[in-house]
């Protein structure tokens, strides 16, 4: 069984994965491109789960950019207090609330998006796939650095901008957009720090399967 990304057609084999997951919402509970873009830059190195919790109190108060662009650190700090790092995402949020104005303003392209204050690749990619946009790349997440090498898709990273340059060098184009997302809930619902290998439909191609568990 050939289980390496650079002489595997990966493209077939993650078919069932993208059958699965294709087009199946991100966990973050956002109503509008506004509550995505807010909710993307405060989830950094905290949990969708905890996210979700703050978010209608916060959508609440300022419910688009035009309200949060007139608000300052005083009135915004108490709704994103639970946030990790939630100083610097206050500001990084209210320079982007003061930058745009208006929701119509948010951009939807990679190079724009990046240019905001505390969006990354990451989360360029997530706001992109979410609005339908033409993939730029694919999702690297926490789950992704993780799934991604143990199937055997590309080697071990813990960048996740190495790991998306990798996995597009793989991957083709025409599955970039789901692909990502599709291997993080695989990572979430299966592929934990724990696998549950023998419930998982990518067991057939993954080289931690092959060299784990087959006898």
């Amino acid at each position: 069984m050939d289980l390496f990304g650079e002489t595997s057609d990966w493209g077939i084999k993650l078919k069932p994965l993208l059958k699965k997951y294709k087009g199946k919402k991100h966990p973050l509970e956002y109503h509008s491109t506004y509550q995505l873009l807010v909710m993307v830059v405060l989830s950094a190195q905290d949990s969708d789960a905890n996210i979700n919790s703050i978010a209608p109190a916060l959508f609440d108060k300022f419910p688009t950019l035009s309200s949060l662009s007139k608000a300052n650190t005083e009135t915004f700090v108490p709704y994103i207090s639970k946030v990790r790092n939630y100083p610097t995402k206050a500001k990084w949020l209210l320079e982007i609330a003061e930058t745009l104005q208006k929701d119509k303003n948010i951009p939807l392209s990679m190079k724009e998006l990046t240019d905001l204050k505390g969006i990354g690749r990451k989360s360029a990619n997530v706001i992109l796939r979410e609005t339908n946009q033409p993939a730029e790349g694919i999702i690297a997440d926490l789950h992704v650095i993780r799934v991604a090498p143990r199937i055997g898709i590309i080697k071990e990273a813990k960048d996740g901008n190495k790991v998306e340059k990798e996995l597009m060098q793989v991957l083709p184009k025409s599955i970039w957009s789901e692909i990502g997302m599709a291997i993080s809930f695989l990572g979430r619902e299966i592929c934990r720090p724990k696998p549950k290998c023998e419930e998982c439909l990518m067991k057939d191609f993954c080289q931690y399967y092959a060299t784990h568990l087959i006898p």
